[in-house]
């Protein structure tokens, strides 16, 4: 496999191949897996750059019963956590994940803050953002993050938390 990546992320899935090969179209190499003892894939290891993927079998591991384990298996996979990654094309990523069965939640946009983003919920639950920096922020991207979600900011400087 060679150098480790330094980002390392563990997904669970109910289908390892089907979710291996959706990552797969998103840029992600696949550089190891591990079969079963029945010969099934239990688990899957995908690198993009920096960033390594663990796509592991929702049932199968030898995980120890815990609490955790057992709201890992019920679900929801994924609550709360966005992974964000930048692509080159964020309106053909939007269009390849649509094609892949994920739900588009934002549709490419440009936003203030100095990107173009597109947001979806893969079929496994779990939520990814798509980015491309554009070449021009506008002003402050803190400050555009403020005003875009609760209008202009006061006397306050959100960047650096001081106030003006």
């Amino acid at each position: 496999m060679g150098r480790e990546a330094p980002v390392r992320l563990g997904l669970r899935v109910a289908d390892v191949a089907g979710a291996a090969a959706l990552y797969r179209g998103l840029g992600f190499q696949q550089v190891g897996f591990v079969p079963g003892p029945e010969g099934q894939t239990v688990m899957v290891i995908l690198r993009r750059g920096d960033v390594q993927l663990l796509v592991d079998a929702l049932t199968g591991l030898p995980f120890p019963d815990s609490e955790r384990e057992r709201q890992t298996k019920a679900g929801p996979r994924g609550l709360g956590v966005v992974v964000g990654l930048e692509v080159e094309d964020v309106d053909a990523v939007a269009r390849y994940c649509r094609s892949a069965g994920c739900q588009i939640t934002t549709e490419p946009a440009d936003a203030p803050w100095g990107e173009r983003y597109c947001e979806c919920v893969d079929p496994y639950g779990y939520c990814w953002k798509f980015f491309r920096l554009l070449p021009q922020q506008y002003g402050d991207g803190l400050d555009a993050v403020h005003e875009s979600w609760f209008g202009p900011a006061d006397e306050r400087n959100v960047a650096d938390g001081t106030h003006r």
